[in-house]
């Protein structure tokens, strides 16, 4: 296969890896780009292992709870200033509340609301503003109680990042503590049993190359793999993460000493996964030239 320059510089901007070496890794894996991240990794050349950080929309997570309930729902715009707009905000609000009767994005958007659709809503509203807009996605968590946590909020109950902890235990003022650990630290899971299977199975087999590279025995690369496995599950767990209010104690040691058991969350960002696609300065004078 053949490794285009447009394929190296979208390998370098993933992982933060050298020319060269983005060029190479892709080499090794076929133009594989996952892959290719992976043999960076492997190789100790890559600076980021995730294309989050690429994400560029733009819009509002808006939060509600309801008695046991919490919703999350992301609403995106293309740009930051149609997400500052007041009708813009409402609708995401309205959006939220109405999240609390249905168990899915897909129901939302089939959802009645003032006697259309919430789709429809959202297509009226596109044409009113100007801008295309996207309902992406929304996430529920039920519990004895629910607190939230909206971080960059742009308006009551709405920002750029939005918690929702389920919890048992009555302390509130602990569980938004830990709301707000989970908007900065962002676990991929509450408890190691909740860690995607092969996410784990694909970190176990970078740490195992990455150990094996060094040459010692086997009964030391063994012990190696323990002990770095042992590190990724606590910084990828909710529970085994030190935690932000006080890292002497991980989140699930002072959950404890709070009295209160953390039975679920869940955490939306604005954006979180989406790449969009930029052309460079260069080649945007070329393509109006062109013309």
């Amino acid at each position: 296969m053949t490794i285009t320059a447009a394929m190296v510089k979208e390998l370098r901007d993933t992982s933060g890896a050298g020319m060269m070496d983005a060029k190479k890794a892709l080499q090794e894996t076929n133009g594989d780009m996952e892959a290719a991240i992976d043999w960076l990794r492997t190789k100790g050349l890559a600076k980021a292992a995730k294309k989050s950080g690429r994400t560029a929309a733009e819009g509002l997570v808006s939060v509600a709870v309801s008695g046991g309930k919490g919703v999350a729902v992301e609403l995106n715009s293309e740009t930051d200033f149609v997400a500052k707009n007041a009708d813009f905000q409402n609708m995401a609000r309205d959006f939220a509340a109405a999240a609390m009767n249905v168990s899915d994005v897909e129901a939302l958007k089939a959802a009645a609301m003032a006697g259309k659709t919430v789709s429809e809503i959202l297509t009226e509203k596109i044409v009113t503003i100007g801008e295309n807009m996207n309902l992406r996605r929304m996430a529920s968590v039920e519990g004895d109680a629910v607190v939230t946590y909206v971080h960059n909020a742009a308006a009551d109950g709405m920002g750029k990042i939005g918690v929702l902890v389920a919890f048992s235990g009555g302390n509130d003022t602990f569980a938004r503590q830990v709301a707000m650990h989970i908007a900065a630290a962002n676990p991929a899971a509450l408890s190691e049993a909740e860690l995607d299977p092969a996410f784990v199975e694909r970190e176990r087999s970078i740490l195992t190359e990455q150990a094996r590279e060094s040459g010692k025995p086997e009964a030391v690369i063994a012990k190696m793999i323990d002990g770095r496995m042992g590190k990724f599950m606590a910084e990828n767990t909710l529970l085994g993460q030190a935690f932000v209010v006080n890292p002497d104690l991980t989140v699930g040691a002072a959950a404890k000493e709070a009295g209160v058991s953390i039975t679920s969350f869940v955490r939306l960002e604005v954006g979180e996964g989406i790449v969009v696609e930029k052309e460079d300065f260069a080649a945007e004078v070329a393509k109006v030239a062109g013309n």
